[in-house]
């Protein structure tokens, strides 16, 4: 399987997202920098973290201009496979690739800890090997991660089963308590309604070995390999 992985001027974890695909995974993986164009050969697409164009404006505002961002559209119109990780699901929010806008955390701080999500859904290209309602153990770090929807939009995630995480506490409970943001309705991910485009706040490039406390975030890169595989074979 061959990964590329979007460098904007800011990104701070790309690097992060290309050990994990090349290092743990063993997959082939490239850099595509923010100005190229040329997404041939690729399977999925990897927009990383960071504060793409020092998050001026607002975070991901500028990013969805850039050449690539173009490319990335058309490549997901065609089903390829896409995940937004912090920086990179805000620019797919404003890319109008994903439903929803992303406000100031609700106590204006940046948050920098781990949380735990549960997962809504496991019938997905990012999340097949996970069991629904699974909870995982993932760090953010974030000064707007604080995922807003109307009633409406609110309504066509839920019905089309685009709610991927939710933040709940270490058992599984969704409470205000254990939402480090505001997120509407504890979300931490969706997805889009074809299923092919992914955007999570919590870091699973940081949590995908032991070392690091917790390898909960390494099966949202296996999952898209084994999807990939299974639909190549």
């Amino acid at each position: 399987m061959k990964f590329g992985v979007v460098v904007f001027p800011g990104s701070n974890c790309d690097q992060d997202c290309l050990y994990v695909t090349r290092d743990v995974l063993k997959q082939s993986v490239k850099y595509i920098w923010h100005k190229d164009t040329n997404l041939d050969g690729l399977d999925c697409v990897i927009l990383p973290g960071g504060f793409s164009y020092g998050d001026y404006l607002r975070t991901g505002a500028i990013a969805r201009f850039s050449a690539v961002m173009k490319s990335i559209a058309g490549f997901a119109r065609k089903g390829g496979t896409v995940i937004g990780i912090c920086n990179g699901f805000q620019i797919l929010l404003e890319a109008g690739l994903l439903p929803g806008v992303m406000l100031r955390n609700k106590g204006l701080h940046f948050i920098c800890k781990h949380v735990y999500i549960k997962t809504e859904n496991n019938q997905t290209r990012f999340t097949n090997l996970y069991d629904r309602g699974q909870v995982l153990k993932m760090p953010v770090a974030h000064n707007e991660g604080n995922y807003y929807i109307d009633a409406a939009g609110l309504k066509d995630l839920k019905d089309n089963n685009q709610i991927i995480f939710r933040y709940c506490s270490p058992e599984g409970e969704l409470s205000g308590q254990f939402n480090p943001n505001g997120a509407l309705d504890n979300i931490a991910g969706i997805i889009n309604k074809k299923g092919n485009v992914l955007g999570m706040m919590p870091h699973p490039e940081r949590s995908s070995e032991k070392q690091l406390g917790t390898e909960d975030g390494c099966f949202i890169f296996k999952s898209i390999v084994k999807w990939l595989q299974m639909r190549k074979a």
